[in-house]
């Protein structure tokens, strides 16, 4: 059975009339890479500075390691945040940085040494004791401000965005590293991210966030393949969308006319659905293989180059629905040019449908 490393039980938090989380009830694994999605204003860094006890919640309850720790300040819990900012102390060096903590603990001179060897290490950093952080790369900056937060052995390490000032280049590079770091060290992280593709790659389960709730929580493969509404449907990827109704189970009508073939659900065929499909689903076909349950001729409105992956805006036939497509150029014999018929499809159980 795992252990459970934080539990929040109805937590709410309000500012004036302003609820910032609603009822949040979460339980965060030990050794998890765990993360808080969602957009600007969704709760996610509140509910991240309540953990580390930056904030107190209006009403509820935390434990951390089975310890209530509801009402203790951030320095009577065992956390340690890293911020979007890093907030390295400009006047003292990098040992100076990564010892605070464990001085603040009357920790021992050679026992810090020691420490702070093996976190340099561990980072990469063998020889920057003596660097200044005007002196390091943000990268740098970065892995120093880590080492900080983990000196003092917390049981939850809380990341704040920590990558969102990168450049694109080193924040790919940076998450390979803290994937690395998380399985070395073996603790348990909570990541606060806006950023999707950030929290599909790294993370082992997402909280995805929505107006101060969770609205789902799972692992990155089911929160992309198996979104439970609309909002995370759209929100994680992109997707095409097209707007109608159900006129008999499995059969969807888009307000164009065009009939898509869906997984069967019980829903009135008088009611409003939103039709989502992911561009990487939608496949180009020969007409000499077996074709899926939906398949529709349709010609290439534009062509956008992406390196390995290009982007189709299909135009189909009878309708005008326009849908773009995903595919790598290894996989066409020849080059798909603009005003080209194509015929494409998908399989009915790769696609959604939501009350809309």
């Amino acid at each position: 059975m795992k252990r459970i490393a934080v539990t929040l039980q109805n937590l709410t938090k309000k500012f004036n009339e302003v609820t910032a989380l609603n009822n949040i009830n979460l339980e965060i694994y030990n050794r998890d890479f765990f993360f808080l999605l969602g957009p600007s204003g969704c709760g996610k860094t509140t509910l991240l500075k309540i953990i580390g006890g930056l904030e107190f919640p209006t009403q509820g309850n935390i434990h951390i390691l089975e310890k209530d720790v509801t009402h203790l300040r951030a320095n009577k819990r065992n956390t340690s945040m890293v911020f979007q900012e890093w907030a390295l102390f400009p006047h003292m060096s990098v040992y100076d940085n990564i010892a605070f903590g464990l001085k603040k603990r009357k920790i021992g001179k050679k026992a810090i040494a020691r420490k702070i060897d093996e976190l340099l290490e561990l980072l990469h950093m063998n020889g920057y004791q003596k660097r200044m952080p005007f002196e390091l790369s943000g990268g740098q900056q970065q892995r120093v401000a880590i080492a900080r937060s983990l000196a003092i052995e917390p049981d939850v390490l809380l990341l704040d965005e920590p990558l969102s000032n990168l450049d694109l280049a080193l924040r790919q590079q940076m998450r390979i590293e803290l994937i690395r770091l998380h399985k070395e060290i073996d603790k348990t992280f909570v990541y606060v991210t806006h950023d999707q593709t950030e929290a599909l790659s790294m993370a082992n389960r997402i909280a995805v966030m929505n107006n101060g709730e969770v609205v789902q929580l799972d692992s990155p493969e089911n929160i992309y393949k198996k979104p439970n509404n609309e909002y995370v449907a759209k929100f994680i990827g992109e997707a095409n969308e097209l707007q109608g109704k159900i006129v008999e189970k499995g059969l969807f009508l888009a307000d164009s006319g065009l009939e898509i073939a869906i997984p069967e659900q019980e829903e009135s065929s008088d009611m409003r659905m939103l039709f989502i499909i992911r561009p990487e689903e939608v496949k180009i076909l020969s007409p000499q293989e077996a074709l899926p349950d939906n398949h529709f001729k349709g010609r290439v409105d534009t062509v956008s180059y992406f390196g390995r992956q290009l982007r189709l805006h299909i135009r189909l036939s009878g309708c005008g629905e326009i849908l773009f497509v995903d595919i790598f150029s290894t996989q066409l014999k020849k080059p798909v040019e603009p005003n080209q018929e194509l015929l494409i499809g998908w399989d009915k159980t790769q696609s959604f449908c939501f009350k809309g």
